[in-house]
């Protein structure tokens, strides 16, 4: 196990944005996610301003310094950003590793990426910070290289053919990940020809995606409380209460402050709720900081470019978790609007209401007609069997008299047959 200390940067400019020991818990959180690590210490850093070249002041530098060696750290995780300069010079005072913000994120995406395409995002992600990190740390990164061709350009220096080595590694990378794209693209696409609409969730991490995913279609998506438990999209069928089947997707939760690495590099996946007819935002409702996440999420749907026309609902989850009289508070603030519900994924407490929602926004109700079919339309026929929409069936001798059970979306789709 590496013993790790966590530190969160309060810096004056801006405070106001997140309650400072609220972002230092999220920080610890992140750091527990990654199961070789032991967080044995955390702590605040009242900041007038980062410096330039050290981050912290001299002083707390050298208070840290102590504590770090008393502590038998290994690993120094800095809740924010930290320029290469800063890093390779806090690293070489404290004599231990470093990470900011982003490096851990990166870490821990590393550990979860399951599928080709979390894989390939994830090393195309953490190859465009390591470019950045190219800093004259160690002298092999001074010396010139010869100009035979294949080591290099005439006076070609180390950390330049580093940039080069990266940059060529990026390119194939990308091909690779274009390739498992246009697969995706592709899965779609036959996903669009089988009528079944897709109801997206989204949310900030960990706040119980993957539970309700769990609990409404019968599967075993990993389900913890932590961090980025989930991190590849799963896609699974789900029967809404009037019979109509839609496609389930959970995504990736987000995070405040998320690496722009990262959110370029999973916009592909992110994509799934791009192509959502109904999105669903999982909020912990028990969360003390839950308006601000609520926003981070909202945020970035925003520059996801989710149409404006599509219907989101939003469920306040783990109401469970709160005590009598602030859970009924919610569910009457929540009664007076239609698109949200207060939930429980763990007991199911509200969960039927959410579904005759999702079920009203697709335009699923139900419906019985009588239609009658000429003998010579026995394709239609045999659709009407095959979608399970036949309540009962008599013939005469104008044809077969059907008794059906469907709803507008399935009229439709039967008409352009």
């Amino acid at each position: 196990m590496t013993r790790a200390w966590v530190l969160h940067p309060d810096i004056k400019s801006d405070r106001g944005r997140r309650d400072a020991h609220m972002a230092l818990e999220e920080a610890v959180s992140l750091a527990h996610a990654l199961p070789d690590l032991e967080v044995i210490g955390s702590e605040v850093v009242s900041l007038p301003k980062p410096h330039a070249g050290m981050l912290f002041g001299s002083g707390k530098i050298a208070e840290l310094k102590t504590r770090i060696k008393d502590a038998e750290v290994e690993l120094v995780l800095v809740d924010g950003p930290v320029t290469p300069v800063q890093q390779r010079n806090l690293e070489k005072e404290w004599g231990v590793k470093l990470l900011d913000r982003t490096g851990l994120i990166l870490e821990i995406f590393s550990d979860r990426a399951a599928t080709r395409e979390g894989v390939l995002q994830v090393e195309m992600a953490h190859l465009s910070y390591q470019r950045t990190r190219l800093v004259r740390a160690w002298t092999h990164l001074e010396r010139q290289r010869g100009g035979l061709g294949f080591v290099g350009g005439p006076g070609e220096t180390q950390i330049e053919a580093d940039r080069r080595a990266i940059d060529e590694q990026l390119v194939r990378l990308r091909r690779q990940l274009d390739k498992v794209v246009k697969t995706r693209e592709l899965h779609r696409k036959a996903r669009a020809k089988v009528p079944y609409p897709i109801v997206a969730l989204v949310g900030y991490t960990n706040a119980g995606k993957s539970t309700l995913f769990n609990r409404l279609t019968g599967a075993d998506v990993m389900a913890k409380d932590m961090l980025f438990a989930t991190l590849d999209p799963t896609m699974r069928r789900v029967q809404l209460p009037t019979g109509a089947d839609v496609i389930l997707s959970d995504t990736v939760g987000f995070i405040s402050d998320l690496p722009t690495e990262l959110v370029a590099a999973f916009r592909a996946t992110l994509e799934e709720v791009l192509a959502a007819d109904v999105i669903v935002h999982v909020r912990d409702i028990s969360h003390p900081e839950t308006e601000e996440q609520a926003r981070d999420v909202t945020t970035i749907l925003d520059s996801l470019g989710v149409d404006e026309q599509t219907t989101q609902l939003e469920l306040w989850n783990k109401v469970d978790r709160l005590d009598l009289d602030t859970a009924d508070a919610l569910r009457a603030r929540a009664s007076r609007d239609d698109g949200t519900f207060v939930t429980s994924a763990l007991s199911g407490e509200g969960l039927d209401a959410f579904l005759d929602a999702v079920t009203h926004a697709l335009g699923e109700e139900k419906r019985r007609d009588q239609l009658v079919l000429p003998y010579d339309e026995g394709r239609k026929r045999a659709w009407l069997f095959q979608k399970g929409l036949v309540e009962e069936e008599t013939q005469d001798e104008d044809g077969f008299h059907l008794t059906l059970s469907w709803s507008a979306k399935d009229r439709a789709q039967f008409e352009s047959l």
